[in-house]
């Protein structure tokens, strides 16, 4: 059996998450492996791997906040609110010229903080069971209702002119579920000229950094974070003795040891650093979330 564990992968543009999630089977022998959020094929950058019994883990990492580094075009509109899509409008140079750094930064403010943006329609929400990019691609007119994300940083770091277009090279934090082709979409509309991405990378899902990634060509033996070290980085650490470790295992409550939590869930960690579950409290206790496999610890 494959060892347990989270694996960080630095993704290459081109490749789907899926094809990332094959690749990890065959190189570690096994069936059982899944990611924390999904990449588009034009994104590069950091992919969350969980092996084994350490896919259980995913649920509790998938939520977590995220950085972006990607290019913004504006003066150009196109079907998927990437580079990949089909032009469908073009600014004219004049509408260009006439945008000032100022209303720029004035856009991208507007864009910042607690705002309610409507995904793009080639995203992978499902509407009726089906990806609505799937739905897209069939030839369907897709609307997606708008939701709220926390955009609690878009910093524009470089800017490039010319008379068809302006590239913006910015960086996003932000919560999970944002659209970062939206943002494009929606400065590019705000300033009337349209916007779409042309380079999109992750390099930051809650504490895993694509520093610490692997290439998709080093697979093979690549090292893993045991569950207990990726959980203690995801959640407050609960430590446990072996009989409180035993007791949540059967599904039993530890009595008056929600005090000993810091918030409503935490990582509950043997003294070899093995991870017993996920737990949460219950009024003055607490009880196993999710418990993990013993051989997965």
């Amino acid at each position: 059996m494959a060892t347990p564990g989270i694996l960080l992968v630095d993704k290459p543009g081109g490749l789907t998450s899926h094809d990332v999630v094959a690749r990890t089977r065959r190189a570690f022998g096994t069936r059982k492996v899944g990611h924390a959020g999904t990449l588009d094929p034009m994104a590069t950058g950091l992919l969350v791997i969980g092996i084994e019994g350490a896919t259980r883990l995913l649920t509790y990492i998938v939520g977590a906040d995220k950085t972006y580094e990607a290019t913004i075009r504006l003066g150009a509109v196109t079907s998927t609110d990437d580079a990949e899509g089909e032009t469908l409008h073009r600014a004219d140079e004049s509408a260009l010229a006439a945008i000032a750094d100022a209303a720029v930064d004035a856009g991208v403010a507007a864009l910042t903080g607690a705002i309610s943006q409507v995904p793009s329609a080639v995203s992978a929400i499902k509407v009726d069971g089906r990806r609505a990019y799937d739905r897209v691609r069939a030839g369907e007119e897709v609307v997606l209702q708008p939701r709220d994300v926390v955009v609690s940083r878009f910093d524009v770091i470089a800017r490039r002119r010319d008379d068809h277009a302006i590239d913006l090279d910015v960086v996003v934090d932000c919560s999970s579920g944002t659209y970062i082709r939206s943002l494009a979409r929606d400065l590019g509309a705000a300033l009337g000229v349209g916007g779409h991405l042309t380079a999109l990378r992750r390099t930051r899902v809650g504490p895993f950094d694509v520093r610490d990634a692997v290439t998709i060509d080093a697979l093979e033996g690549a090292p893993v974070l045991t569950p207990g070290e990726a959980a203690g980085r995801v959640l407050p650490v609960l430590r446990v003795s072996a009989e409180e470790a035993r007791d949540l295992r059967h599904g039993k409550r530890v009595a008056g040891a929600a005090a000993r939590l810091d918030g409503p869930l935490a990582a509950a960690i043997e003294d070899d650093g093995g991870l017993v579950g996920i737990v949460e409290k219950r009024g003055a206790d607490v009880k196993s979330a999710m418990n993990m496999p013993e051989a997965s610890r």
